[in-house]
């Protein structure tokens, strides 16, 4: 049938496009790093197009760079450039927290509600894996449930283009970091982790505290990145 052609070819682009995705933010493709459709088609063992696409979908994500002449390679973002992604993911939230602040969100004014309680303890176990992989220095866990705590918690704002907006910053953010916290010997200890505690301060309705938790997050990953790139 000629729609499971277009299914299985959807499929294999989205897998595709995790699998270098994971790679990237695993350190395990380096900054610079230029690689061809041909190169990963035959690296899989499929057909160009869906490769192709994938390749396209990462590219504006901003996880990978696009060139006409070199192909697609892993972006090598600078120290000014992670400080650009700390400031936008400060601007977005502080007006998220300004928001609550003034008269809260409707996913907010009622923590008991069914529903709002329910993701609320999603979002919050998500966070407690990520804490516990922070606590072990597993990065690559980290970033996975780091990145799914934030697009999920972002999600409660009923706003799908702030939570994309929100989402593609953090991705671009972890690709950024990872190339320095890979040269962490022990990153148990140096990786942030009071997610629950931004949870439990947006259940409580304490959004200026859950702001100030927030804010000591960027402050905190500005810093590491900034002493890790000094040397």
């Amino acid at each position: 049938m000629p729609g499971n052609g277009a299914v299985t070819r959807s499929t294999l682009r989205q897998q595709i496009a995790d699998a270098l995705r994971d790679e990237v933010l695993a350190g395990r493709l380096q900054p610079g790093r230029a690689f061809t459709v041909k190169e990963i088609a035959e690296q899989y063992g499929v057909s160009a197009t869906p490769v192709r696409e994938a390749l396209v979908d990462l590219s504006a994500q901003g996880i990978l760079e696009a060139d006409q002449h070199r192909g697609f390679s892993v972006p090598e973002y600078s120290l000014d450039d992670f400080r650009g992604m700390i400031e936008a993911r400060s601007l977005v939230t502080d007006g998220m927290f300004e928001a609550l602040i003034a008269g809260g969100h409707q996913a907010f004014k009622d923590p008991e509600d069914a529903r709002t309680a329910a993701t609320l303890a999603t979002v919050r176990r998500r966070g407690e894996e990520a804490q516990r992989a922070a606590n072990a220095g597993d990065l690559t866990v980290l970033i996975g449930y780091d990145l799914r705590f934030w697009r999920e918690l972002s999600a409660l704002f009923g706003n799908p283009y702030l939570a994309d907006f929100l989402h593609r910053l953090r991705v671009q953010s972890w690709v950024c970091a990872v190339q320095h916290l890979r040269q962490l010997s022990e990153p148990r200890g140096a990786l942030w982790c009071d997610h629950a505690a931004l949870v439990d301060a947006l259940a409580g309705q304490d959004f200026a505290g859950a702001r100030a938790i927030v804010t000591e997050y960027n402050e905190h990953s500005l810093a590491l990145i900034e002493r890790l790139a000094a040397g």
